[in-house]
């Protein structure tokens, strides 16, 4: 028969585990594909800098009345510093592996739509959370149930 410590402390470490695995899922640290959507209000700057792997395809559009990009790959890639009307999209394949880095300047009188999609690496320092986090909801949970076997003197 399971004590109410048990069922306690079985529940908060499946919620814990939980919360690990649907952090693992949606921080992915392998190769995935990234589609968000931004606005940059009014007089207002974005800045996008991310890590891309060697052939990892990227592409971003923006559209509004007048704005400013810079654009800087890393080796040989691209170097744009220009200003636009309208809408642009950028698509290109990354040469070598580094940083990427898009400056979004809004010059215009409303707002920009700034849509992405860029293949590249999650964080591995979130990866490693994660694992942390999962391997201390096992460890809740086993000495949870510990406590159904024997209980410990003192408690």
């Amino acid at each position: 028969m399971l004590t109410r410590t048990t069922i306690i402390g079985i529940c908060i470490g499946a919620v814990i585990f939980g919360i690990g695995v649907a952090s693992m899922i949606l921080n992915s640290p392998f190769l995935h594909t990234e589609i968000k959507d931004h606005t940059i209000d009014v007089e207002k700057v974005g800045t996008y800098e991310f890590t891309a792997p060697k052939s990892s395809h990227q592409r971003f559009t923006v559209t509004g009345d007048n704005f400013h990009i810079k654009l800087t790959t890393p080796g040989d890639g691209i170097q744009k510093d220009e200003d636009f009307k309208k809408e642009i999209t950028f698509d290109w394949f990354v040469l070598q592996e580094g940083t990427n880095k898009i400056i979004i300047t809004n010059t215009g009188q409303s707002e920009l739509k700034f849509h992405h999609e860029f293949e590249r690496y999650g964080d591995y320092l979130i990866f490693a959370h994660n694992i942390i986090l999962i391997t201390t909801a096992v460890i809740i949970i086993g000495f949870s149930a510990a406590f159904s076997v024997r209980k410990p003197k003192g408690f």
